[in-house]
Protein backbone atom coordinates (compact mmCIF):
# COMPACT_ATOMS: atom_id res chain seq x y z
CA UNK A 1 0.00 0.00 0.00
CA UNK A 2 0.85 3.42 -0.68
CA UNK A 3 0.44 6.49 2.05
CA UNK A 4 -0.08 9.89 0.96
CA UNK A 5 -2.03 13.02 0.66
CA UNK A 6 -2.76 16.00 -1.78
CA UNK A 7 -1.90 19.18 -2.66
CA UNK A 8 -5.86 20.89 -3.54
CA UNK A 9 -9.00 19.63 -3.47
CA UNK A 10 -10.17 17.60 -6.46
CA UNK A 11 -12.78 14.68 -7.49
CA UNK A 12 -11.63 11.71 -9.61
CA UNK A 13 -14.88 10.20 -11.53
CA UNK A 14 -15.03 6.47 -11.80
CA UNK A 15 -16.61 4.55 -14.54
CA UNK A 16 -20.02 3.80 -12.65
CA UNK A 17 -20.01 7.72 -11.75
CA UNK A 18 -18.91 7.45 -8.45
CA UNK A 19 -16.26 9.90 -7.02
CA UNK A 20 -13.89 9.16 -5.20
CA UNK A 21 -13.11 12.75 -3.04
CA UNK A 22 -9.39 14.06 -2.07
CA UNK A 23 -9.20 17.04 0.05
CA UNK A 24 -6.16 19.00 0.88
CA UNK A 25 -4.07 17.68 3.70
CA UNK A 26 -5.19 19.37 6.72
CA UNK A 27 -2.27 20.51 9.41
CA UNK A 28 -2.12 19.99 12.59
CA UNK A 29 -4.14 16.60 12.45
CA UNK A 30 -4.41 12.92 13.55
CA UNK A 31 -3.17 10.83 10.69
CA UNK A 32 -6.57 8.90 11.29
CA UNK A 33 -8.65 11.60 9.26
CA UNK A 34 -10.09 11.73 5.79
CA UNK A 35 -7.31 13.30 3.92
CA UNK A 36 -4.57 10.91 4.17
CA UNK A 37 -4.89 8.10 1.67
CA UNK A 38 -3.96 4.79 1.14
CA UNK A 39 -4.00 3.40 -2.66
CA UNK A 40 -2.11 0.20 -4.48
CA UNK A 41 0.74 0.74 -5.86
CA UNK A 42 -0.41 0.82 -9.69
CA UNK A 43 -3.55 3.11 -8.44
CA UNK A 44 -0.99 5.37 -6.88
CA UNK A 45 0.79 5.78 -10.63
CA UNK A 46 -2.53 6.29 -12.26
CA UNK A 47 -3.82 9.25 -9.51
CA UNK A 48 -0.28 11.02 -10.38
CA UNK A 49 -0.69 10.59 -13.91
CA UNK A 50 -4.55 12.21 -13.77
CA UNK A 51 -3.20 15.21 -11.92
CA UNK A 52 -0.77 15.63 -14.18
CA UNK A 53 -3.21 15.95 -16.74
CA UNK A 54 -5.27 17.92 -15.33
CA UNK A 55 -2.57 20.56 -13.83
CA UNK A 56 0.90 19.18 -12.95
CA UNK A 57 1.75 22.19 -10.58
CA UNK A 58 -1.35 22.29 -8.60
CA UNK A 59 -2.16 18.99 -8.20
CA UNK A 60 0.21 16.81 -6.59
CA UNK A 61 1.13 14.33 -4.03
CA UNK A 62 3.43 13.71 -1.19
CA UNK A 63 4.11 10.85 0.38
CA UNK A 64 3.43 9.84 3.87
CA UNK A 65 5.61 7.80 6.15
CA UNK A 66 4.04 4.16 6.68
CA UNK A 67 5.08 4.00 9.91
CA UNK A 68 3.90 6.83 11.18
CA UNK A 69 -0.23 5.41 10.05
CA UNK A 70 0.38 2.13 10.47
CA UNK A 71 1.57 3.30 14.23
CA UNK A 72 -1.80 4.30 14.97
CA UNK A 73 -4.04 2.72 18.07
CA UNK A 74 -6.79 1.56 15.78
CA UNK A 75 -5.24 0.74 12.58
CA UNK A 76 -6.42 -2.34 11.65
CA UNK A 77 -4.38 -6.28 11.69
CA UNK A 78 -2.83 -7.28 8.67
CA UNK A 79 -3.68 -11.38 7.57
CA UNK A 80 -1.92 -13.19 5.59
CA UNK A 81 1.76 -12.47 4.15
CA UNK A 82 2.71 -8.66 5.19
CA UNK A 83 3.19 -6.37 2.26
CA UNK A 84 4.49 -3.53 4.47
CA UNK A 85 6.87 -0.96 3.05
CA UNK A 86 6.02 -1.80 -0.38
CA UNK A 87 7.11 1.31 -1.86
CA UNK A 88 10.34 1.13 -0.20
CA UNK A 89 10.83 -2.17 -1.95
CA UNK A 90 9.81 -1.25 -5.26
CA UNK A 91 12.29 1.97 -5.39
CA UNK A 92 14.91 -1.16 -4.39
CA UNK A 93 13.45 -3.22 -7.12
CA UNK A 94 13.86 -0.37 -9.84
CA UNK A 95 17.07 0.67 -8.49
CA UNK A 96 18.84 -2.55 -8.69
CA UNK A 97 17.39 -3.79 -12.07
CA UNK A 98 18.34 0.18 -13.43
CA UNK A 99 21.78 -0.44 -12.31
CA UNK A 100 21.97 -4.17 -13.71
CA UNK A 101 22.74 -5.26 -10.50
CA UNK A 102 20.39 -7.82 -10.74
CA UNK A 103 19.30 -10.04 -13.63
CA UNK A 104 18.28 -13.16 -12.57
CA UNK A 105 14.48 -13.28 -12.92
CA UNK A 106 13.94 -15.27 -9.52
CA UNK A 107 16.51 -13.34 -7.44
CA UNK A 108 14.73 -10.15 -8.93
CA UNK A 109 11.44 -11.54 -7.86
CA UNK A 110 12.99 -12.93 -4.26
CA UNK A 111 13.12 -8.96 -3.34
CA UNK A 112 9.36 -9.55 -3.04
CA UNK A 113 8.94 -12.55 -1.28
CA UNK A 114 11.22 -11.63 1.88
CA UNK A 115 8.11 -12.72 4.36
CA UNK A 116 8.05 -15.64 5.46
CA UNK A 117 4.90 -18.10 4.97
CA UNK A 118 2.42 -17.28 7.67
CA UNK A 119 -0.43 -18.99 9.59
CA UNK A 120 -3.77 -17.01 9.14
CA UNK A 121 -4.82 -18.40 12.52
CA UNK A 122 -2.08 -17.16 14.58
CA UNK A 123 -3.24 -13.72 13.21
CA UNK A 124 -6.13 -13.57 14.52
CA UNK A 125 -5.68 -11.65 17.72
CA UNK A 126 -9.51 -10.93 18.07
CA UNK A 127 -10.87 -13.89 18.80
CA UNK A 128 -13.52 -13.13 21.52
CA UNK A 129 -15.56 -11.03 18.94
CA UNK A 130 -18.48 -12.36 17.59
CA UNK A 131 -18.32 -10.20 14.03
CA UNK A 132 -15.20 -9.05 12.61
CA UNK A 133 -15.24 -6.75 9.16
CA UNK A 134 -12.07 -7.81 6.66
CA UNK A 135 -10.80 -5.11 4.04
CA UNK A 136 -9.57 -6.33 0.78
CA UNK A 137 -6.86 -3.31 -0.86
CA UNK A 138 -6.10 -3.73 -4.55
CA UNK A 139 -8.97 -6.60 -5.61
CA UNK A 140 -7.48 -9.71 -6.46
CA UNK A 141 -7.19 -9.49 -10.34
CA UNK A 142 -7.24 -7.67 -13.24
CA UNK A 143 -8.37 -9.39 -16.16
CA UNK A 144 -12.35 -11.52 -16.20
CA UNK A 145 -10.12 -14.44 -15.93
CA UNK A 146 -8.18 -13.81 -12.80
CA UNK A 147 -10.96 -12.04 -10.39
CA UNK A 148 -13.39 -14.83 -11.21
CA UNK A 149 -10.86 -17.38 -10.21
CA UNK A 150 -9.28 -15.66 -7.57
CA UNK A 151 -12.76 -15.25 -6.11
CA UNK A 152 -12.76 -18.93 -5.42
CA UNK A 153 -9.32 -18.65 -3.00
CA UNK A 154 -11.45 -15.33 -1.63
CA UNK A 155 -14.78 -17.30 -0.84
CA UNK A 156 -12.54 -20.02 1.48
CA UNK A 157 -10.85 -17.38 3.05
CA UNK A 158 -14.19 -16.14 4.30
CA UNK A 159 -15.90 -19.66 4.84
CA UNK A 160 -12.86 -19.97 6.78
CA UNK A 161 -13.18 -17.10 9.00
CA UNK A 162 -17.17 -17.87 9.11
CA UNK A 163 -16.17 -21.28 11.30
CA UNK A 164 -14.44 -18.54 13.79
CA UNK A 165 -17.40 -15.78 13.76
CA UNK A 166 -20.88 -15.30 13.89
CA UNK A 167 -19.93 -13.18 11.24
CA UNK A 168 -17.94 -11.77 8.99
CA UNK A 169 -18.22 -8.73 6.63
CA UNK A 170 -15.97 -8.62 3.82
CA UNK A 171 -15.24 -5.28 1.34
CA UNK A 172 -13.07 -4.96 -1.58
CA UNK A 173 -10.93 -1.98 -2.58
CA UNK A 174 -10.34 -1.94 -5.98
CA UNK A 175 -7.84 0.36 -8.71
CA UNK A 176 -10.15 2.96 -9.86
CA UNK A 177 -7.92 6.23 -10.82
CA UNK A 178 -7.56 5.31 -14.49
CA UNK A 179 -8.98 1.75 -14.53
CA UNK A 180 -11.60 1.85 -17.31
CA UNK A 181 -12.91 -1.55 -16.48
CA UNK A 182 -13.80 -0.46 -13.30
CA UNK A 183 -17.80 -1.18 -13.35
CA UNK A 184 -17.08 -4.80 -15.13
CA UNK A 185 -14.76 -5.48 -12.17
CA UNK A 186 -17.20 -4.64 -10.16
CA UNK A 187 -20.47 -6.46 -11.32
CA UNK A 188 -17.75 -9.59 -11.42
CA UNK A 189 -16.90 -9.19 -7.61
CA UNK A 190 -20.69 -8.41 -6.68
CA UNK A 191 -21.71 -12.12 -8.15
CA UNK A 192 -20.17 -13.48 -5.21
CA UNK A 193 -22.36 -13.80 -2.20
CA UNK A 194 -19.79 -13.57 0.47
CA UNK A 195 -18.30 -9.69 -0.28
CA UNK A 196 -20.50 -7.03 1.76
CA UNK A 197 -19.54 -4.21 -0.80
CA UNK A 198 -16.86 -3.50 -3.44
CA UNK A 199 -15.49 0.38 -3.40
CA UNK A 200 -12.67 2.69 -5.41
CA UNK A 201 -9.46 3.38 -4.19
CA UNK A 202 -8.05 5.13 -2.36
CA UNK A 203 -9.29 4.49 1.11
CA UNK A 204 -8.83 7.36 3.61
CA UNK A 205 -6.76 6.03 7.06
CA UNK A 206 -9.99 7.19 8.97
CA UNK A 207 -12.14 4.71 6.79
CA UNK A 208 -9.61 1.86 6.60
CA UNK A 209 -9.20 2.34 10.79
CA UNK A 210 -13.25 1.74 11.05
CA UNK A 211 -12.22 -2.16 10.05
CA UNK A 212 -10.65 -4.86 12.41
CA UNK A 213 -8.39 -6.77 9.71
CA UNK A 214 -6.73 -5.80 6.21
CA UNK A 215 -5.04 -8.24 3.55
CA UNK A 216 -2.86 -5.73 1.49
CA UNK A 217 -2.90 -7.17 -2.37
CA UNK A 218 -1.08 -4.31 -4.34
CA UNK A 219 1.23 -5.87 -6.45
CA UNK A 220 1.09 -8.88 -5.45
CA UNK A 221 0.68 -10.81 -8.69
CA UNK A 222 3.07 -8.56 -10.56
CA UNK A 223 6.00 -9.24 -7.72
CA UNK A 224 5.13 -12.17 -6.07
CA UNK A 225 6.85 -15.64 -6.73
CA UNK A 226 4.34 -18.03 -5.63
CA UNK A 227 1.90 -16.81 -8.37
CA UNK A 228 4.44 -18.11 -10.96
CA UNK A 229 5.10 -21.72 -9.49
CA UNK A 230 1.46 -22.18 -7.96
CA UNK A 231 -2.11 -22.36 -9.61
CA UNK A 232 -3.68 -18.86 -9.18
CA UNK A 233 -5.92 -20.19 -6.42
CA UNK A 234 -3.45 -22.37 -4.28
CA UNK A 235 -1.15 -18.64 -4.87
CA UNK A 236 -3.76 -16.35 -3.58
CA UNK A 237 -4.63 -18.89 -0.36
CA UNK A 238 -0.32 -19.17 0.42
CA UNK A 239 -0.74 -15.22 0.74
CA UNK A 240 -3.95 -15.20 2.54
CA UNK A 241 -1.68 -17.57 5.36
CA UNK A 242 -4.01 -20.73 4.63
CA UNK A 243 -2.63 -24.09 4.11
CA UNK A 244 -3.53 -24.86 0.17
CA UNK A 245 -2.54 -28.20 0.88
CA UNK A 246 -5.01 -28.62 3.42
CA UNK A 247 -7.85 -27.32 1.33
CA UNK A 248 -10.08 -30.38 -0.49
CA UNK A 249 -9.89 -29.79 -4.06
CA UNK A 250 -13.90 -30.01 -4.06
CA UNK A 251 -13.75 -26.56 -2.27
CA UNK A 252 -11.76 -25.10 -5.22
CA UNK A 253 -14.57 -24.39 -7.87
CA UNK A 254 -15.85 -21.17 -9.24
CA UNK A 255 -19.10 -19.52 -8.21
CA UNK A 256 -20.57 -16.91 -9.19
CA UNK A 257 -23.86 -15.77 -7.87
CA UNK A 258 -26.58 -15.02 -11.07
CA UNK A 259 -29.81 -14.43 -9.12
CA UNK A 260 -30.10 -10.99 -9.43
CA UNK A 261 -28.91 -10.22 -13.11
CA UNK A 262 -30.20 -8.13 -15.52
CA UNK A 263 -30.69 -9.30 -19.29
CA UNK A 264 -32.34 -7.32 -22.03
CA UNK A 265 -36.03 -9.21 -22.57
CA UNK A 266 -34.44 -9.79 -26.14
CA UNK A 267 -32.03 -12.22 -25.28
CA UNK A 268 -33.98 -13.87 -22.48
CA UNK A 269 -36.48 -14.58 -24.97
CA UNK A 270 -34.05 -15.99 -27.84
CA UNK A 271 -32.43 -18.15 -25.19
CA UNK A 272 -35.77 -19.14 -24.47
CA UNK A 273 -37.14 -19.96 -27.97
CA UNK A 274 -33.58 -21.97 -28.25
CA UNK A 275 -33.60 -24.32 -25.72
CA UNK A 276 -36.89 -24.85 -26.01
CA UNK A 277 -35.47 -27.05 -29.93
CA UNK A 278 -32.51 -28.74 -28.10
CA UNK A 279 -29.31 -27.81 -26.44
CA UNK A 280 -26.85 -25.47 -27.09
CA UNK A 281 -23.28 -25.02 -27.49
CA UNK A 282 -21.27 -21.57 -27.77
CA UNK A 283 -18.41 -21.73 -29.83
CA UNK A 284 -15.67 -18.91 -28.77
CA UNK A 285 -13.18 -19.23 -30.69
CA UNK A 286 -11.37 -15.13 -30.07
CA UNK A 287 -9.59 -14.01 -27.17
CA UNK A 288 -8.03 -10.52 -26.55
CA UNK A 289 -4.40 -12.13 -26.79
CA UNK A 290 -3.21 -12.61 -30.16
CA UNK A 291 -1.45 -15.46 -28.92
CA UNK A 292 -4.28 -17.44 -27.35
CA UNK A 293 -6.89 -16.35 -30.15
CA UNK A 294 -7.99 -19.41 -33.03
CA UNK A 295 -6.95 -17.52 -36.37
CA UNK A 296 -9.85 -16.35 -38.14
CA UNK A 297 -9.80 -17.98 -41.10
CA UNK A 298 -9.73 -21.47 -39.11
CA UNK A 299 -12.11 -20.48 -36.42
CA UNK A 300 -14.60 -20.15 -39.94
CA UNK A 301 -13.61 -23.48 -41.21
CA UNK A 302 -14.25 -25.32 -37.74
CA UNK A 303 -17.49 -23.53 -37.36
CA UNK A 304 -18.70 -25.25 -40.87
CA UNK A 305 -17.07 -28.31 -39.83
CA UNK A 306 -19.10 -28.53 -36.63
CA UNK A 307 -22.33 -27.59 -38.53
CA UNK A 308 -22.06 -30.36 -40.64
CA UNK A 309 -20.57 -32.99 -38.21
CA UNK A 310 -22.34 -32.54 -34.97
CA UNK A 311 -25.51 -33.62 -34.43
CA UNK A 312 -28.68 -32.24 -31.87
CA UNK A 313 -27.34 -28.63 -30.97
CA UNK A 314 -28.22 -25.48 -32.23
CA UNK A 315 -24.48 -23.74 -32.00
CA UNK A 316 -24.47 -20.01 -30.21
CA UNK A 317 -21.29 -17.37 -30.51
CA UNK A 318 -21.12 -14.33 -29.08
CA UNK A 319 -18.85 -13.16 -31.72
CA UNK A 320 -18.40 -11.78 -35.38
CA UNK A 321 -16.89 -15.08 -36.88
CA UNK A 322 -17.70 -15.32 -40.11
CA UNK A 323 -20.84 -12.94 -42.03
CA UNK A 324 -20.97 -15.33 -44.69
CA UNK A 325 -22.03 -18.51 -42.85
CA UNK A 326 -25.76 -18.97 -42.79
CA UNK A 327 -27.17 -21.68 -40.89
CA UNK A 328 -30.51 -22.49 -39.04
CA UNK A 329 -28.72 -23.94 -36.34
CA UNK A 330 -26.19 -21.08 -35.66
CA UNK A 331 -27.21 -18.25 -34.01
CA UNK A 332 -24.82 -15.32 -33.39
CA UNK A 333 -25.79 -13.50 -30.34
CA UNK A 334 -23.16 -11.14 -30.61
CA UNK A 335 -25.69 -7.54 -30.73
CA UNK A 336 -27.20 -8.85 -27.29
CA UNK A 337 -23.87 -9.84 -25.97
CA UNK A 338 -23.21 -6.30 -24.48
CA UNK A 339 -21.94 -6.26 -21.00
CA UNK A 340 -20.55 -9.01 -19.15
CA UNK A 341 -23.49 -9.76 -17.12
CA UNK A 342 -25.16 -10.73 -20.60
CA UNK A 343 -22.32 -12.81 -21.20
CA UNK A 344 -22.10 -14.77 -18.32
CA UNK A 345 -25.82 -14.94 -18.56
CA UNK A 346 -25.29 -16.83 -21.86
CA UNK A 347 -22.75 -19.21 -20.56
CA UNK A 348 -24.73 -20.26 -17.47
CA UNK A 349 -27.74 -21.10 -20.40
CA UNK A 350 -25.61 -23.69 -22.22
CA UNK A 351 -25.40 -27.59 -23.04
CA UNK A 352 -21.51 -27.55 -23.80
CA UNK A 353 -18.97 -25.09 -24.83
CA UNK A 354 -15.84 -25.20 -26.93
CA UNK A 355 -13.32 -22.23 -26.70
CA UNK A 356 -10.52 -21.01 -27.01
CA UNK A 357 -7.99 -20.13 -23.68
CA UNK A 358 -10.33 -17.09 -22.61
CA UNK A 359 -12.79 -16.18 -19.60
CA UNK A 360 -14.85 -18.72 -20.54
CA UNK A 361 -14.15 -21.44 -19.53
CA UNK A 362 -13.47 -19.96 -16.15
CA UNK A 363 -17.27 -18.38 -15.99
CA UNK A 364 -18.46 -21.99 -17.23
CA UNK A 365 -16.64 -23.54 -14.22
CA UNK A 366 -19.16 -21.81 -11.69
CA UNK A 367 -22.33 -23.48 -14.02
CA UNK A 368 -20.60 -27.14 -14.30
CA UNK A 369 -21.35 -26.76 -18.15
CA UNK A 370 -18.79 -29.33 -20.01
CA UNK A 371 -16.10 -27.56 -21.93
CA UNK A 372 -13.54 -27.76 -24.49
CA UNK A 373 -10.63 -25.96 -24.11
CA UNK A 374 -8.47 -25.10 -27.15
CA UNK A 375 -5.08 -24.17 -25.45
CA UNK A 376 -1.88 -22.42 -26.76
CA UNK A 377 -0.59 -22.36 -23.32
CA UNK A 378 2.38 -24.39 -21.94
CA UNK A 379 1.12 -23.94 -18.70
CA UNK A 380 -2.57 -24.34 -18.89
CA UNK A 381 -2.46 -27.89 -16.65
CA UNK A 382 -1.93 -25.83 -13.96
CA UNK A 383 -4.31 -23.01 -14.80
CA UNK A 384 -7.40 -25.44 -14.86
CA UNK A 385 -6.02 -28.04 -11.94
CA UNK A 386 -9.32 -27.94 -10.42
CA UNK A 387 -11.42 -28.09 -12.86
CA UNK A 388 -13.55 -30.83 -12.91
CA UNK A 389 -15.93 -30.31 -16.19
CA UNK A 390 -13.26 -29.43 -18.23
CA UNK A 391 -11.15 -31.16 -20.80
CA UNK A 392 -8.08 -29.87 -22.77
CA UNK A 393 -6.49 -29.55 -26.18
CA UNK A 394 -3.06 -28.44 -26.13
CA UNK A 395 -2.09 -26.89 -29.28
CA UNK A 396 1.54 -27.02 -29.74
CA UNK A 397 3.48 -23.91 -31.23
CA UNK A 398 5.20 -25.18 -34.46
CA UNK A 399 5.87 -21.82 -35.83
CA UNK A 400 9.58 -21.21 -37.03
CA UNK A 401 11.08 -17.73 -36.95
CA UNK A 402 13.75 -16.66 -39.60
CA UNK A 403 13.91 -13.15 -38.12
CA UNK A 404 16.93 -12.27 -36.54
CA UNK A 405 15.66 -9.50 -34.46
CA UNK A 406 14.20 -9.67 -31.19
CA UNK A 407 10.91 -8.63 -32.37
CA UNK A 408 8.52 -10.92 -34.33
CA UNK A 409 7.89 -10.68 -38.11
CA UNK A 410 5.41 -12.52 -39.59
CA UNK A 411 6.28 -12.51 -42.99
CA UNK A 412 9.47 -14.68 -41.60
CA UNK A 413 7.78 -16.70 -39.49
CA UNK A 414 6.97 -20.42 -40.68
CA UNK A 415 4.06 -22.52 -40.13
CA UNK A 416 2.64 -19.61 -37.76
CA UNK A 417 -0.68 -21.90 -38.00
CA UNK A 418 0.35 -25.39 -38.55
CA UNK A 419 -1.21 -26.51 -35.54
CA UNK A 420 -4.09 -24.92 -35.72
CA UNK A 421 -4.83 -25.93 -39.21
CA UNK A 422 -3.94 -30.04 -38.47
CA UNK A 423 -6.61 -29.76 -35.40
CA UNK A 424 -9.52 -31.97 -36.54
CA UNK A 425 -13.05 -31.24 -35.48
CA UNK A 426 -13.30 -35.16 -35.02
CA UNK A 427 -11.10 -35.49 -32.06
CA UNK A 428 -13.42 -31.88 -30.68
CA UNK A 429 -16.69 -33.91 -30.82
CA UNK A 430 -15.32 -36.90 -29.75
CA UNK A 431 -13.83 -35.81 -26.42
CA UNK A 432 -16.84 -33.82 -26.29
CA UNK A 433 -18.76 -37.00 -26.11
CA UNK A 434 -16.51 -38.01 -22.95
CA UNK A 435 -18.25 -35.63 -20.88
Amino acid sequence: MIFFRVSQNINIKTTDGTLVNYYKFKMPSNLENDTVYITSEKDFIDLKRVFKNVDKDKYTTRLLKETKVRELESFPIELGICNKNEYLKSLKFKNSTEKNLIKNEDEILSLFDESQKVDIYKQLIKKNKEEISIVIIGGIGKTISEIISSSTALRILYNKLNELYKSVKMDVFIDASNNSFYSRDKQIYLKQKFINNVLPLSITSKKLCSYDYFIDNSSVMEKAAYFNNLNIVDAWLYKFGIDYKSVSFLEKHNELNIDNIKVSNTLEEKLKSLKVKGKLLLFHPFSANASKTIPQNIASSMLNELLLKIDGYTIISTLNIDSKIIDDRFVNLSKESKTINDFIYIISSMDSIITADTSTFHISDAFMIPTIVLSTNTQIDKKTKYYKHLKTIKIKDKSKSLSKFIYDNDSLTLYKYKSWQSLKISKIIKLLDTF
